[in-house]
């Protein structure tokens, strides 16, 4: 993912935007526009797959998208391979000339989550020599026709099987717009005309996106019951709808419709448990109020950018849980003992005792999309 933004550099670039309100679009129309799809540059019909791993087929347990629990990490890994595998047959019956895929997870592993030795061997998996955002970094005029989501997930406060929006305990308002990650996929490509036209997840992503995004082509593949449990419909049955719906999509993707965002963009992270925005409460010059910090940005991208910077400090929030979680586990030792160790760093730096410590030097590796 994005390198994290420092807590000092957010909050100088958040006192440095208009304030709230100014500008604000949604004052003086629409908070996005729908657009015909940009025409075909060069003949050749491409589309690119995003894949997350939370609204697979067959999947009801949540450490199948868990790289840290390897035995069910494989077999969400299965899960994920045959759903690709539908719907990239479902693109090439539809008239797609290639089809190319990319991360959209991030589950921890450094290899692909796709078995890629069952991966369909017309469909090219998206890599870099460096890090990269897939959900922005690739976007440019001409590179794709039509954007298809699989496996995805409902946005945070939804109800979803795992409904989270980009992390835990984040959600992403754009415009007023409280936006699924299936959104911002659509909003990032509608800057160059491109719509996403297909996507599979669970029936509160069906929900979610009925609103927003009419027109794309929805497979339901289980039924949520919590952010732990959902009913899956039969495998056979829901892939085999994957195809015939992808192929549909992309006969008719002509039809669909382009998502821009307008601008400038007003822009709000709200955070939930386990995020906590609340050490910002007190900054002068952040708009602050009730876990919501709020900025103006000049467009989609910088509106993206700032919301990815926050996260950045929402997560500070995860540190009550390591320490819940140490207390358990080292009982009342751990308190004196990391008060200790905090004492010391600190003695240490002021007497020129300490330095970073010297990480190993990174292997080459390819990268594949989110890490």
């Amino acid at each position: 993912m994005r390198t994290p933004i420092t807590r000092l550099a957010l909050v100088l670039l958040l006192m440095s935007c208009s304030p709230p309100g100014s500008g604000d679009p949604a004052a003086s129309g629409e908070p996005r526009t729908l657009e015909d799809p940009a025409a075909d540059m060069d003949g050749v019909l491409r589309v690119l797959v995003y894949h997350d791993m939370e609204g697979l087929t067959g999947q009801s347990d949540p450490n199948t998208f868990r790289f840290s629990h390897p035995e069910r990490y494989a077999v969400g890994r299965t899960y994920l391979t045959g759903d690709v595998n539908a719907v990239v047959a479902g693109l090439f019956d539809g008239g797609a000339d290639e089809v190319h895929i990319v991360d959209g997870h991030g589950s921890g592993n450094p290899e692909p989550d796709l078995l890629l030795d069952q991966l369909d061997g017309r469909a090219e998996l998206v890599s870099r020599n460096e890090v990269f955002d897939a959900y922005v970094d690739l976007t440019e005029p001409g590179a794709y026709d039509a954007i298809a989501v699989v496996g995805m997930h409902a946005k945070t406060g939804s109800g979803g099987f795992a409904s989270h929006t980009y992390t835990l305990g984040i959600d992403f308002l754009l415009n007023g717009m409280a936006v699924t990650e299936t959104e911002l996929v659509g909003y990032s490509w509608g800057r160059v005309g491109v719509p996403v036209i297909f996507a599979s997840g669970d029936d509160r992503l069906a929900a979610d996106l009925a609103g927003p995004m009419p027109w794309v082509e929805f497979v339901t593949v289980k039924t949520a019951t919590s952010a732990s449990s959902a009913n899956p419909r039969p495998v056979e049955q829901a892939r085999a709808e994957m195809q015939e719906t992808a192929a549909r999509a992309m006969t008719n993707y002509r039809g669909a419709r382009a998502m821009r965002l307008s601008e400038p963009a007003t822009a709000q992270l709200h955070a939930v448990p386990p995020a906590d925005l609340s050490m910002l409460a007190s900054v002068p010059g952040i708009d602050y109020a009730d876990q919501r910090v709020t900025f103006e940005a000049s467009d989609f991208r910088a509106a993206y950018d700032g919301l990815v910077g926050l996260v950045t400090v929402a997560r500070g929030g995860y540190a009550a849980v390591m320490s819940e979680t140490g207390r358990a586990m080292a009982g009342p030792a751990f308190g004196p003992t990391y008060s200790d160790a905090l004492f010391d760093r600190w003695l240490d730096f002021e007497s020129d005792r300490w330095s970073p410590p010297e990480l190993p030097d990174a292997a080459a590796r390819t990268f594949h999309g989110f890490r």
